[in-house]
């Protein structure tokens, strides 16, 4: 079986917006020494080959600035006309499932994914969607990673490519860019030359109305077939959350 890994690294990058930054703090092994001689070891009766332990702390990380699964909490208070939940109510069974890749990469930046785009991408991947299916969306803008362009770049889901998938039964999914929607920048300029109410934001709040939810900021996607493979997603249990970093893997079958 191979792994395939498509999580982003969760590391310092000064390109990053100050919304998206990740700071840690590194310590050295010679603290936890005097940790424990403040214990009450001495020194002298410390083992010869204790260094000291090692220690970090993730002194800023907001829950959506590396790759991370929104709950429907994040898309607003209810969904289908109940308390939306949280993300420590995700349902495991359902974050553990038959992978399927939508190849979206000829999609330009700022136009949005329709459902006739899925149709066709669904048809020529050869793979089915069915209850429990995980499907990723490739748009390649992953090649943007670590760059100040990453957050500005890509295309983006639609409401009724959104809904589309709702459809045919997936609850849980995800994309290969900063966000589920086209780049804010896109949302704000298409609505007010079209003078529109109903564009912004328009593919996270089909949450608001059918409780669903998607992974963003994903990677590596180029290194997966277009079906035939399983999706893990397992993201950190922060109670009352609206999204948490997740480690997501897809394996192979040799």
């Amino acid at each position: 079986m191979s792994v395939v890994d498509l999580t982003k690294p969760i590391q310092y990058n000064p390109d990053d917006p100050s919304f998206m930054k990740v700071k840690v703090k590194h310590k050295p092994h010679r603290i936890g020494r005097w940790l424990v001689r403040v214990l009450g070891l001495p020194f002298n009766l410390m083992p010869k080959d204790f260094e000291g332990w090692a220690d970090d702390t993730i002194t800023k990380m907001g829950v959506h600035s590396t790759t991370h699964i929104d709950a429907p909490w994040h898309y607003g208070e209810t969904s289908g006309g109940a308390p939306a939940q949280t993300i420590e109510q995700i349902p495991l069974d359902e974050c553990i499932g038959p992978g399927l890749v939508l190849d979206m990469t000829h999609k330009e930046d700022g136009d949005p994914i329709t459902a006739a785009d899925m149709e066709e991408a669904l048809a020529k991947s050869g793979g089915e969607i069915s209850t429990g299916t995980i499907v990723l969306i490739r748009t390649g803008r992953d090649k943007f990673l670590g760059t100040k362009e990453y957050w500005k770049r890509g295309t983006g889901m639609s409401a009724e490519a959104t809904d589309w998938l709702l459809d045919k039964g997936v609850t849980v999914t995800g994309i290969d860019q900063w966000g589920w929607d086209v780049p804010f920048h896109y949302q704000i300029a298409r609505s007010k030359a079209e003078g529109r109410r109903d564009i912004f934001w328009e593919g996270h709040r089909v949450g608001q109305k059918r409780p669903y939810w998607h992974m963003e900021q994903l990677t590596n996607l180029s290194a997966l077939p277009s079906h035939g493979f399983k999706v893990c997603v397992f993201p950190l249990k922060i109670v009352g959350a609206s999204a948490a970093p997740t480690r997501v893997v897809a394996l192979l079958e040799d």
